[in-house]
């Protein structure tokens, strides 16, 4: 299908300076854009959705007609994120804001959105922590921080959609990662190990 996008250089797109456009963005010309018939409507879930490569993923799948839910810690820029897409979707997506160490609270706020999406068919596990810290400075504190917001959530979130996930009868676990443990990059030794244990 093809979309012209005279609608997206009106848009304000959150993550851009005013008057800002994105990538592609050739206004008044056609585009080719994808639809995904399956994702209409579909319940998503994801985490570290309200700024960066999580608000494109939001703005992606809302686009496709899915029914969105984003977890993340921030709350001004999760709230902006679904407010910008507010009224150019089908379906403004839904926030839930929450602190994904802790893994009760984590638990509940998977529900709370699995409610109020009728289900879960796709979870989305983008949320991290990109922090720089020298390898000789890294205390077992700092170390296990960095880990519980780039590995911890990634398991504990996709266990709780779990149920969700089966009873959609098609479930899909997306889990992001990162090339930096393949770069023996010298200023990230735990988000690197983080992202080597997501690819297993």
């Amino acid at each position: 299908s093809y979309t012209t996008s005279d609608d997206a250089c009106e848009f304000e797109w959150p993550l851009l300076p005013k008057g800002g456009r994105r990538a592609g963005d050739t206004c008044g010309m056609a585009m080719p854009t994808a639809k995904f018939l399956d994702l209409q409507d579909a319940p998503v879930l994801i985490t570290g959705g309200a700024s960066g490569i999580g608000a494109a993923l939001v703005e992606g799948f809302a686009l496709q007609g899915a029914r969105v839910a984003l977890l993340d810690i921030d709350h001004h820029a999760a709230e902006k994120t679904a407010q910008a897409l507010a009224g150019r979707v089908d379906h403004t997506p839904i926030v839930e804001i929450v602190d994904l160490r802790d893994v009760d609270a984590t638990r509940r706020a998977v529900e709370r959105a699995a409610e109020a999406l009728g289900g879960l068919r796709v979870v989305v596990n983008n949320a991290a922590w990109d922090d720089r810290h020298e390898f000789s400075e890294t205390t077992p504190e700092y170390w296990d921080l960095s880990l519980s917001i780039n590995l911890k959530p990634a398991f504990f979130v996709t266990q709780a959609a779990l149920p969700h996930l089966k009873a959609s009868g098609a479930g899909a676990v997306i889990n992001f990662s990162s090339i930096a443990f393949l770069m023996n990059l010298p200023d990230m030794p735990a988000y690197s190990t983080a992202k080597a244990g997501i690819i297993g």
